[in-house]
């Protein structure tokens, strides 16, 4: 299946109309349900198998971002064949205490993995707390960048953002 395929059957599943607040606080009349692609197996493994060509060569871990980056990581793990790590928003004070599960991260190249970005906040600060715990990390990937500024935020950060859909895909 092509992008533009792949593109109209993510639009099907997942595009909403009405008022919804973003997490950026941005109100939208459109809005990409999520869990609607990444609950379809199908679907999601179409994501996946498209993402493979757009993981950087040198990456050794794939840092899924909670809650929406964990099925797309976990996915696209399993046709890049590299390990997974799953990334909480913060530390639980239990079990392992771990902000992020799965595979070492540490002195090794990760690529943080998201679903939708709007203004990359979370891909931010995630970013600098993987960072601080030996991660290093200077790209991310996204099913769909619905370009509201997260490229840009995510470059003065030092992260560059590579999109399998953006915004401008749905516009047809």
């Amino acid at each position: 299946m092509d992008i533009a395929e792949l593109g109209q059957r993510i639009y099907q599943a997942s595009h909403l109309t009405g008022e919804f607040v973003l997490r950026s606080g941005i109100t939208a009349t459109e809005y990409f349900d999520k869990y609607r692609f990444e609950a379809d197996p199908v679907l999601l493994d179409a994501i996946a198998e498209a993402l493979v060509p757009l993981v950087p060569a040198g990456t050794e871990v794939l840092a899924g971002l909670e809650m929406g980056g964990i099925p797309v990581v976990t996915a696209l793990g399993r046709h890049s064949g590299l390990p997974c790590a799953f990334v909480r928003k913060e530390a639980k004070p239990y079990g392992t205490c771990r902000l992020a599960e799965g595979a070492e991260i540490a002195g090794r190249q990760v690529l943080v993995v998201e679903d939708v970005v709007t203004k990359g906040g979370q891909i931010v600060a995630s970013t600098q707390e993987l960072r601080a715990l030996g991660a290093q990390i200077s790209r991310a990937l996204c099913v769909i960048d619905r370009q509201l500024g997260g490229a840009e935020t995510l470059a003065a950060d030092g992260i560059e953002l590579t999109s399998l859909l953006t915004a401008a895909d749905f516009l047809s």
